[in-house]
């Protein structure tokens, strides 16, 4: 796996589809920089998922600031939880993730310890599946218990602890408006509900979808391009009502079948097994519709791309690791050398999200159902009597207040219940950090019967997010694969990319430097531009079969060989076969391969085959 790895990042890094950042300066951990073909690459998925998801669903799509004021991410939970822990070499001050150290140590004893008993590889591995669960001081105590050192070093390591992974700055030159680069692009889709509501018509359900960078500090990047401090992320926030999370386009998708791994094959030490979508909803796997629907389309974008079928699975979240308002999560899982790597997060969120923002802001994210005819409803009033609290508690009357008025209906009624029968009750108010004595006269308690003409709600969100380096660097090994060259005595590298994801479409070729020739490969050139095609014209003095292999390690699909002024010779990247076609149809075969509206067999029984014996390789 390594070798082939090494094989992957030496083509990608040889032919610029990325480089390390400022190399010149020896680079920075964790930054690259995508090269021309790199760009073509990531600008072709980024088109394909706008027009999967963004114009197929009819999404609003957003762009925010990457610098967001820290207030909302204090609101999102960010600030205080956005951490790993982290152990720092005592001597040197080198910064290493402690959950790594441990999982790395682990692996290492059971993949090269000849000498483990049964006993210590169980342990090992109970250890690697409960990793994510440790606290601080557990993951000290391991770290202690196996005597790890710094890797570089060997040099003791320090307890570990929390570092949050946001890089800081402030807004402004004074300095007092502090703010983050942003983690994720989620949280400009939430500020911006009420305004997304109104612009659709104060309809639900809608989505709102974004594009743009995300940036984390890393404690110690590696991974190549599946962990690294700046990457671009595609997000999906798809609002609906809390009590219909049904979806009007399931019917497409629920015959899908493909790997999936539930919670509970997880647990019992299953393996993945195929699934078809609609039992997987139907038996309460996956916990709704809506959710469902996003799990295939995911699916099906990913396919489309090239990811290979047999290595994708979509992973549900361990009790432990979902989040305590979400109500289901689903990682779309890509196997590559560095194991399965989550490259899609498909996460009902609940109604968290706007919630949190409701209360920091003070500006109410909700929508409405407005009923055909009024209905009566019994709503719960809570009436503190400012005047009473004020005489008891003085300056915290407001928090008092705060509190009794935020009190669900269960709490309300049970203080009712006690008022009336004691005539006071002890009362946690959160925000003064203690209880305190209410008694019966500082506040009324009641059920009202009133009309209402609409249910206001929090909606809750589904949200599928896309890491889109991690996705690409997956298609760039699952795409990659070695043949002979004609002679046999060396190994061509080739990118099977789908046409949908070529850096190039197409390239031209004058099978030999002749001016004739090179005026019929300009005119190729302004009809495949006129067409929309990206193209590469090589006009070197080397062999024809030698071009072939530089374009194939291009992974560009098809290449034109100009032989003649009359008609051409159109090869394909991976069988390597060839068609003659006149000099006037040329462009509009490429366009309909590359547009994917024809498949290489579908045109090549249309035009005469061309022995490739006098230029192939």
């Amino acid at each position: 796996m390594e070798a082939f790895r090494q094989a992957v990042v030496n083509t990608l890094e040889r032919r610029l589809f990325y480089i390390p950042s400022f190399k010149i300066y020896r680079g920075v951990a964790g930054l690259y920089d995508y090269g021309p073909p790199g760009c073509a690459v990531k600008s072709n998925v980024l088109a394909f998922w706008r027009q999967h998801f963004v114009l197929e669903e009819n999404m609003l799509e957003v762009d925010c600031p990457c610098v967001t004021p820290e207030v909302v991410l204090k609101a999102s939970g960010h600030v205080d939880k956005f951490t790993d822990l982290m152990v720092k070499d005592e001597k040197t001050g080198t910064c290493y993730r402690a959950d790594h150290l441990l999982k790395d140590f682990c692996k290492e004893k059971l993949e090269k310890d000849p000498k483990i008993t049964e006993e210590k590889a169980a342990e090992f591995k109970h250890v690697i599946a409960v990793l994510d669960e440790f606290s601080a001081e557990e993951l000290g105590s391991k770290i202690k218990e196996y005597g790890i050192t710094a890797p570089d070093t060997k040099n003791p390591l320090s307890a570990p602890y929390p570092f949050n992974l946001m890089f800081q700055t402030s807004i402004g030159p004074s300095g007092v408006s502090p703010g983050y680069m942003r983690p994720e692009t989620a949280q400009g889709i939430f500020v911006n509900f009420k305004d997304l509501y109104y612009y659709n018509g104060n309809k639900l359900p809608f989505a709102a979808a974004q594009i743009g960078q995300a940036f984390r500090n890393e404690i110690s990047p590696r991974q190549g391009l599946l962990r690294v401090r700046e990457f671009t992320l595609a997000e999906i926030e798809h609002f609906v009502d809390p009590e219909d999370k049904s979806h009007p386009k399931f019917s497409e998708v629920a015959n899908l079948e493909f790997l999936m791994f539930p919670r509970q094959d997880q647990v019992s030490g299953q393996s993945a097994r195929i699934i078809r979508l609609g039992e997987a909803v139907s038996g309460g796997i996956v916990n709704n519709e809506t959710l469902g629907y996003f799990i295939g389309r995911v699916y099906l974008f990913l396919t489309y791309l090239g990811i290979d079928k047999e290595r994708l699975r979509f992973r549900q979240h361990l009790a432990n690791e979902m989040a305590h308002y979400a109500a289901d999560c689903w990682d779309a899982e890509i196997e590559c050398s560095y194991g399965w790597i989550e490259c899609v997060g498909i996460a009902d969120r609940s109604a968290y999200d706007l919630r949190a923002h409701t209360d920091k802001s003070g500006v109410p994210l909700v929508a409405a159902e407005k009923f055909a005819e009024p209905i009566e409803v019994e709503k719960l009033v809570i009436t503190p009597v400012k005047k009473e609290l004020g005489l008891a508690f003085k300056g915290n009357q407001k928090m008092v207040v705060e509190a009794l008025e935020a009190m669900g209906e269960k709490e309300a009624m049970e203080m009712k219940a006690t008022l009336e029968t004691k005539g006071e009750v002890e009362f946690q108010v959160c925000t003064l950090g203690k209880d305190v004595t209410i008694k019966k006269n500082m506040v009324t308690i009641s059920k009202e019967k009133k009309k209402e003409h609409q249910r206001v709600f929090t909606p809750s969100v589904i949200e599928p997010s896309f890491g889109i380096g991690r996705i690409i660097y997956c298609l760039y090994e699952h795409s990659f694969y070695t043949r002979p060259s004609k002679g046999g005595d060396e190994q061509l590298n080739v990118f099977r990319f789908p046409p949908l994801v070529a850096p190039i479409k197409c390239t031209v070729f004058p099978l030999v430097q002749n001016q004739q020739y090179e005026e019929v490969a300009k005119r190729i050139a302004k009809s495949l531009t006129a067409a929309g095609i990206s193209y590469k014209i090589d006009i070197t003095g080397t062999s024809i079969g030698k071009r072939y292999a530089r374009t194939d390690e291009l992974g560009v699909p098809l290449a034109i060989t100009v032989d003649s002024t009359t008609s051409v010779t159109l090869r394909e990247r991976d069988s390597k076969q060839q068609i003659r076609v006149s000099l006037e149809e040329v462009a509009s075969v490429v366009k309909e391969v590359t547009d994917g509206l024809n498949t290489w067999n579908d045109v090549l029984w249309k035009y005469p085959t061309h022995s490739a014996a006098a230029t192939e390789d």
